[in-house]
């Protein structure tokens, strides 16, 4: 499919991502919550200033950004969502992977995010943004406010699209930290805002060094935890009153997020009066996807496929039993 997709096209491809979220033997039953990161993650790369990185180019194909630690597990999102590349191979995994994102919050009961097709897959490994763009969730209000000004958030963008804590949980082998923000990981809804503002967290230094702050609920017999990011929202003095806002207000807080998942997913896109990409990668407005990813380990060479181990499901499927048995 050279030219721009059809609306009715992208239907058909937000059906079979709706097929596969209900992931049983994957961490709390579904994939939708790693679909989500999958899409913030490849948007979240974007710097305002040097207008580098952000949703157009798929740049987590090649190992220089899929390999960024701040990616660890979103090998999953991707190995999910080949099932789709291969039934709509017209699609770019740019738009496959924002895409997937906003279906995702919808279907887990979050409100209807505004998505535009359009984006276009690198050809190579050329134009990657460097590491440490991502947040870290180990740092205070000061770091937040660099990583997500620097793509053009305000402080209020910033405690709304925190709400995505909402769903689901750290990996001690992937971030270090460990746990659940909420009881249901797996909805949509603003208890992550009410839980931390409500709940009297305690800081724990867990084996692997890392502090984290954690909530044992004896009624539930579970425990819950919160990131040192977490708590900066709640405790710095602009941050703090919005936090209290989507705790009270959760049809404010839906508003709010919709609006900033929506500019998330634009970041670095360029759009002329028809909603047409005009970005330079998208040759005269052309539609241009990369391949399904192959089965053998890609050569060494710039290609448009990672540089190492592309069967991604291989390593995936020794390490989660039975997580692909759906695919």
């Amino acid at each position: 499919m050279a030219e721009k997709p059809k609306p009715q096209d992208f239907d058909e491809v937000r059906k079979d991502i709706v097929k596969l979220l209900h992931q049983p033997e994957y961490d709390d039953g579904s994939a939708g919550p790693v679909l989500v990161r999958l899409a913030w993650h490849s948007s979240g790369t974007y710097d305002e200033e040097t207008d580098t990185g952000g949703s157009n180019g798929a740049g987590m194909r090649y190992e220089a950004e899929g390999g960024d630690p701040a990616n660890a597990g979103l090998q999953h999102a991707r190995v999910f969502l080949e099932p789709v590349k291969s039934k709509h191979s017209w699609i770019t995994y740019a738009d496959l992977w924002t895409l997937a994102g906003i279906v995702a919050i919808k279907e887990m009961g979050g409100p209807d995010i505004e998505w535009k097709g359009g984006r276009t897959d690198y050809v190579d490994d050329s134009k990657l943004p460097p590491r440490g763009r991502l947040p870290d969730g180990a740092q205070g209000s000061d770091h937040l406010r660099h990583v997500f000004g620097r793509m053009g958030f305000s402080d209020q963008e910033i405690v709304a699209l925190s709400g995505a804590h909402n769903l689901g949980r750290c990996h001690s082998d992937r971030s270090g930290f460990h746990g659940a923000w909420v009881h249901n990981p797996t909805r949509f809804t603003n208890q992550y805002f009410r839980l931390l503002s409500s709940l009297n967290w305690e800081k724990v230094k867990k084996e692997n060094g890392i502090e984290q702050f954690e909530y044992y609920d004896e009624d539930l017999e579970a425990g819950l935890m919160m990131l040192p990011t977490d708590i900066a929202l709640r405790d710095d003095p602009q941050f703090s009153p919005w936090v209290k806002k989507y705790a009270h207000d959760k049809d404010t807080f839906f508003k709010d997020f919709a609006a900033v998942f929506a500019k998330l997913v634009e970041l670095g896109i360029q759009r002329d009066d028809q909603g047409r990409i005009t970005n330079v990668d998208n040759e005269k407005g052309g539609y241009h996807a990369a391949p399904k990813k192959k089965r053998e380990p890609g050569s060494p060479g710039k290609t448009s496929d990672d540089k190492v181990d592309v069967d991604e499901a291989g390593p995936l499927a020794k390490e989660n039993g039975k997580f692909r048995a759906r695919l």
